[in-house]
């Protein structure tokens, strides 16, 4: 996870795009499903997000959804997300495939968005539709 305490003085708009760094705004579309043209309206200050953007951006940033929702004025608010029956039974369906070594095996519980988002990538390598 980033550290975001250094970042306490940008606004939210001004952190996501730090936050978001050499990705572009069509790759956080395809890792968050974020649009790319709402996004860079939240950039600009032109947009405050809600709590599913930040979200699905903290997910696919590695950070803290917390902070995020904070300075997005989303005072007190707890991150929600729901969990997804089909993505769950994609991602077991994954892991559970011998062939499957791409990289380390996650460890600790992960967001349905993470858990999608690997499922999109075995998806795209294996040519196997899941979701």
């Amino acid at each position: 996870m980033h550290g975001l305490d250094e970042n306490l003085q940008l606004e939210i708009g001004p952190l996501l795009r730090q936050l978001r760094g050499r990705l572009s705004l069509r790759d956080v579309n395809r890792l968050a499903g974020v649009s790319s043209s709402y996004l860079s309206s939240i950039e600009r200050g032109e947009r405050r997000p809600g709590r599913n953007v930040i979200q699905k951006l903290a997910a696919a940033y590695g950070v803290d959804p917390a902070p995020l929702l904070e300075r997005a004025g989303h005072v007190g608010a707890e991150p929600v997300e729901e969990e997804d029956p089909n993505v769950e039974r994609a991602y077991q369906y994954v892991l559970s495939d011998p062939k499957f070594r791409f990289g380390t095996r996650p460890e600790g519980p992960l967001s349905t968005s993470a858990k999608k988002f690997i499922v999109e990538m075995y998806e795209s390598l294996t040519g196997r539709r899941l979701l």
